[in-house]
């Protein structure tokens, strides 16, 4: 079914902006969500009232969470400001701050259980993620070309806040990740035999790399099973694997270790950055290694291990007996 000329104005805003796939669809949702709730009325004939009953129905009606109920209230905010050019203010409802949680973590023992029921790539993405403390997403678009055998390190490129960084990579991978790679290449060759072989770039790169995008060196190290239309430039791709697939392999392995706490993907990294620290690692280190923009976000690692000091060494500890 085709979308509405005002939903696709409000798709075409948000390329323009460069905003990702993703937040495209959360925008697009919510503003449908926000639009259906009010019997189809156009939203250049509401206001502040309309926003704070819709607002009101998702935290009193849906019971979403506080994180959930910001992500509407920007996609609303942003349909005003950059369709409708008018600025919302003096809304009864503002952001929410979302509670402040300790991370669950894994010991060394657990993560380990978890390791024994994954498989091939499944089990090679949840060693980097607990081995180089990389969120999910970030683990799924690695390239080829991100992997250095001779530092030993990963680049991980436009991670959260379009950050680029690098972090560690475990020497014990290495055997898992060329096979892993020798895997994408056998994919690639027969993509570029059929007449195919591009990978997906982030959009309109496709102009500025051109054939670039067949190198090996660009394909995504968790390639797809399948080829794909690119979503912005519509060229056939093959994207990298995506994250739902990934989730099911863990939430069966999660099963079958018999672990009772909520585990997901995310909770390796928190996992990763427990154990540096444990380890005696400097906390800017541990910062710069999982890209926090704030060390405070990297402090709350020290309360997991029960101090926040728990990362400082005592000069006594250094002497030779």
């Amino acid at each position: 079914m085709a979308a509405s000329p005002f939903i696709e104005s409000i798709r075409a805003e948000l390329r323009v902006r460069r905003y990702s796939l993703q937040t495209e669809k959360v925008y697009l949702y919510w503003i449908r969500q926000f639009i259906y709730f009010h019997n189809k009325k156009h939203p250049n004939n509401m206001g502040n009232e309309e926003i704070e009953q819709f607002l009101s129905h998702l935290a009193n009606s849906r019971q979403v969470s506080s994180a959930t109920q910001n992500q509407a209230l920007c996609a609303l905010i942003f349909m005003y400001r950059h369709l409708l050019k008018r600025d919302i203010q003096g809304l009864a409802y503002s952001f929410t701050k979302k509670p402040q949680r300790m991370p669950s973590v894994l010991s060394e023992h657990e993560v380990q259980v978890i390791l024994t029921h994954l498989k091939g790539k499944y089990w090679l993405i949840t060693a980097l993620l607990y081995g180089c403390g990389l969120r999910i997403n970030e683990a799924l678009k690695l390239r080829i070309k991100d992997i250095n055998f001779n530092n030993h390190t990963v680049f991980v490129f436009r991670g959260k806040g379009a950050k680029d960084r690098y972090s560690i990579l475990p020497h014990s991978l290495d055997k898992a990740l060329l096979e892993q790679i020798e895997f994408a290449k056998h994919l690639h060759q027969l993509d570029t035999e059929q007449g195919f072989g591009l990978t997906s770039l982030p959009a309109s790169l496709i102009r500025k790399y051109g054939n670039a995008a067949k190198d090996l060196a660009w394909q995504y190290l968790f390639p797809s099973s399948v080829r794909c239309t690119h979503p912005f430039d519509d060229y056939i791709c093959r994207h990298h694997l995506h994250e739902t697939a990934y989730r099911k392999q863990l939430r069966q392995a999660v099963l079958k270790s018999g672990l009772t706490q909520r585990i997901t993907a995310h909770t390796f990294r928190h996992s990763f950055a427990t154990e540096i620290l444990r380890s005696g690692a400097d906390i800017r280190t541990v910062q710069e290694l999982l890209g926090h923009a704030d060390v405070k976000t990297t402090e709350i690692y020290t309360h997991v291990l029960g101090s926040r000091f728990a990362y400082t060494q005592s000069p006594l500890d250094r002497l030779t007996p």
